[in-house]
């Protein structure tokens, strides 16, 4: 029995969240019923993170014991002709047997896409967030900048366990133009709950002129009590990939590059 990793990629508008749940469909429902028609008699798969109801993903990485007789590249085939249309498997490799996406994971990376337009525009909404009044993007930018580093996100979200930290360190936090979307990503060591959804929400409001740019600082240096107000909608938050080091890394050839 070997230990494999693999890639997910997900349309979430159609699940209840990743985490299985009784009477909702779910990814990690979905992927578990694929996995036991080839075999899989586990209980539970791991993986590197919960995705709320609506969040996309794709660099997803879950990882599962299976006895498979054949190459990585054909259980990811296999897995792919038993799953449905807005999941697939990217890539399959053998990895280290004691390897836990979540925490073997040094960084995680999320894009999130806004379209700042008057009317409906049906044909980027499944994937983004429409937001007038329009935004001025240098003020984005700006507000982007001031993510840099490791700060208390006590003000933007919750740690996983209770009392747990709130500091994150953000590696890199860009937003991109490409009229009509507009698109952020962010990286860091780890992210606190809906914490990329509220940062997303609260440089909306400073690109619209609606906060001063000194209220993020300030956020970042005295974290209010309670978390900010506003919450950026799911649909257009996609999880990107995930990092691990060296030694937590895939062992065998992959057959599929990640996004």
């Amino acid at each position: 029995m070997e230990r494999y990793q693999v890639i997910l990629a997900y349309d979430g508008t159609g699940f209840r969240g990743y985490q299985r749940q009784v009477k909702a469909r779910t990814v990690q429902g979905v992927f578990e019923a694929a996995l036991q028609k080839l075999g899989w008699t586990g209980r539970a798969i791991l993986a590197a993170g919960r995705t709320d109801t609506g969040v996309h993903a794709s660099g997803q990485v879950v990882a599962f014991d299976l006895e498979w007789a054949h190459k990585p590249e054909e259980l990811c085939a296999a897995l792919n002709a038993n799953l449905p249309e807005d999941i697939a498997a990217k890539a399959a490799r053998v990895t280290e047997a004691d390897f836990h996406p979540r925490y073997d994971a040094v960084m995680r990376t999320y894009r999130y896409c806004i379209v700042s337009q008057p009317n409906r525009q049906p044909l980027l909404e499944r994937y983004a967030w429409r937001v007038w009044p329009s935004v001025e993007f240098e003020l984005l930018q700006g507000a982007a900048l001031l993510l840099l580093g490791a700060h208390d996100f006590a003000a933007f979200g919750t740690p996983p366990r209770r009392r747990g930290s709130t500091w994150r360190t953000v590696f890199h936090a860009l937003w991109s133009n490409s009229e009509p979307e507009l698109d952020f990503e962010i990286r860091a060591d780890a992210f606190l709950y809906r914490m990329v959804r509220r940062l997303v929400s609260f440089q909306v409001e400073i690109g619209q002129g609606k906060r001063p740019l000194d209220d993020l600082a300030q956020c970042l240096a005295e974290p209010p009590v309670s978390l900010v107000q506003g919450l950026a909608p799911p649909q257009g938050l996609t999880l990107v990939e995930v990092t691990y080091p060296p030694e937590a890394r895939m062992t065998e050839s992959i057959n599929a590059e990640l996004v």
